[in-house]
């Protein structure tokens, strides 16, 4: 059976990228269960366009991605639960590859993500996504011991999300989908691939405040996670995991 999704985005005072993901949303091969948008306190009309365009508004006011991503995952209904930003550009397929991936996948896959490419001109768009997106997996795989999620394009099963969400943060201070990526657990894995890649808008590459915070809480992302358990006791239990699943396998 094919799996049903729900489209969770959260939003803030971001009215005019929102209608273009919404338009990209209506161009889906295979629509959505519903979409979620979560509005985080916006003082524009971004919850007036999405209730424009049929979805389903929740409000969470405290401002804070992961608490609004949060209450929009608690809220879905459908089997597997996608996430992107406002600001995401899906191609018409983009639902069909979330599902069709995670029906592929090979076992313990726990979540699906892919690349996203910044809206620049050519050749600028592939080389700085290249850098960006590409050092960002690189690094945080790093940390993790596998590959992170990425918040503009990500999908998983709503029964893993209810095994994860004790231990995901709330906190404005995180980013949310590299702290989630903490959860994934030994013998559990992440993957990534490039029919769920979406364009992306390249507002995140200005040398602004909006820059240090970014790196402000990925430093604390890190350093909430590694309290509870170090990158290399990450690694090691990951090979351990990998190891029995392997063993577990029929034929092997």
């Amino acid at each position: 059976m094919t799996p049903t999704c729900s489209v969770v985005v959260p939003v803030r005072n971001d009215a005019r990228e929102l209608r273009g993901l919404l338009s990209a949303l209506a161009q889906q091969t295979e629509p959505p269960l519903e979409i979620i948008v979560v509005d985080n306190g916006s003082r524009d009309d971004s919850a007036a366009v999405a209730r424009a365009a049929g979805c389903t508004v929740l409000q969470y006011p405290v401002p804070g991605i992961a608490g609004a991503a949060a209450l929009g995952y608690d809220a879905a209904r459908g089997d597997l639960i996608v996430r992107c930003d406002a600001d995401s550009r899906p191609p018409p397929g983009w639902l069909a590859a979330h599902r069709r991936e995670h029906t592929v996948a090979a076992p313990g896959t726990v979540i699906v993500t892919g690349p996203g490419l910044f809206r620049l001109p050519r050749p600028w768009a592939g080389l700085v996504s290249v850098v960006y997106v590409g050092g960002y997996l690189l690094l945080t795989a790093a940390a993790l011991g596998h590959f992170p999620a990425f918040g503009t394009t990500m999908s998983m099963p709503q029964s893993w999300w209810k095994e994860a969400r004790e231990g995901a943060s709330r906190s404005a201070e995180v980013h949310d989908d590299m702290d989630l990526s903490f959860q994934v657990r030994p013998g559990q894995r992440v993957q990534v691939s490039r029919e769920v890649g979406v364009t992306m808008s390249s507002r995140a590459l200005a040398l602004d405040r909006g820059q240090l915070l970014r790196w402000h809480r990925a430093a604390l992302t890190l350093r909430r996670n590694w309290r509870r358990e170090r990158p290399w006791e990450r690694w090691v239990a990951r090979c351990r995991g990998s190891l029995t699943v392997t063993a577990a396998r029929p034929g092997r």
